[in-house]
């Protein structure tokens, strides 16, 4: 069976020559989740020793239209880079992705660590502000076909993240479980969805995050932005796409590339 370290090798060659690869699954099917997360870990290390630093994680597959469009029924995780976060207001480069998905999310800050067991609650209580935010995701395998061992080793499809131009403390929101979003493509309606896509709640989602970190005696810390899983399904991004995410009360973020 093809290693962690193999793995990882491969998929930051393909991020680095932006091109996709086959999934690893196709020819090694017996390839499990621990041996993913850990090629995760090599992947993400190649960054950190670049320069990067963490400054939170992101959840995937936590909506039942994700979970439908990929074909994989399980949520899964992995670390944001402070190098992953894109300008406010300004175009994604397409030149250095390969093929780059749109999704609206709710993303917290937190104000402190949040420990296993983790709720609902206490992630509530441990949130700072949340916001609406995109997550610009760039699958490193062609035509976004994987199983969960795949996505999870590819560091969940993270690419790029765009944070909102309005921070909110939960108590000033009535339930998040409710809070709208419209997703927008070349100004028509592409779709609609409310944060109770992630889980039920999108605070569900931190919660579920915290207890598997903490399976691992890790926890998410203060000050990490953590973005909780789409809302909808991704719609591609190319040259002559302009999409927009409007959040209630969170604001408008527009995503257009060049």
């Amino acid at each position: 069976m093809i290693d962690a370290a193999e793995i990882a090798k491969q998929l930051t060659l393909a991020e680095q020559e932006i091109r996709a690869i086959a999934p690893f699954t196709h020819l090694n099917p017996e390839l499990d989740i621990d041996t993913a997360y850990a090629a995760q870990h090599i992947v993400v290390q190649a960054r950190l020793d670049n320069g990067e630093r963490i400054i939170g994680a992101k959840l995937g597959l936590t909506s039942r239209v994700k979970q439908k469009a990929t074909g994989v029924d399980s949520p899964l995780f992995g670390p944001v880079t402070d190098r992953m976060i894109a300008p406010f207001g300004e175009p994604i480069a397409l030149d250095e992705l390969i093929h780059p998905r749109v999704e609206p999310e709710i993303a917290f800050v937190l104000a402190r660590d949040v420990v296993a067991p983790a709720t609902v609650s206490s992630v509530l209580a441990a949130t700072e502000v949340v916001c609406g935010a995109v997550d610009v995701l760039d699958s490193r395998y062609e035509d976004y076909l994987f199983t969960l061992p795949d996505v999870i080793a590819d560091n969940a499809s993270a690419g790029r993240f765009l944070l909102g131009p309005n921070q909110l403390a939960p108590s000033a929101i009535d339930d998040l479980r409710l809070l709208g979003c419209v997703v927008r493509l070349n100004g028509g309606v592409a779709a609609t969805a409310a944060g109770a896509a992630a889980m039920g709640h999108p605070a569900a989602s931190v919660a579920w995050l915290a207890n598997q970190l903490g399976e691992r005696g890790e926890v998410l810390k203060a000050g990490w932005i953590i973005f909780s899983g789409g809302l909808t399904a991704p719609i591609p991004l190319t040259a002559e796409n302009v999409i927009s995410a409007e959040f209630d009360g969170l604001g408008t973020i527009e995503v257009f590339a060049a």
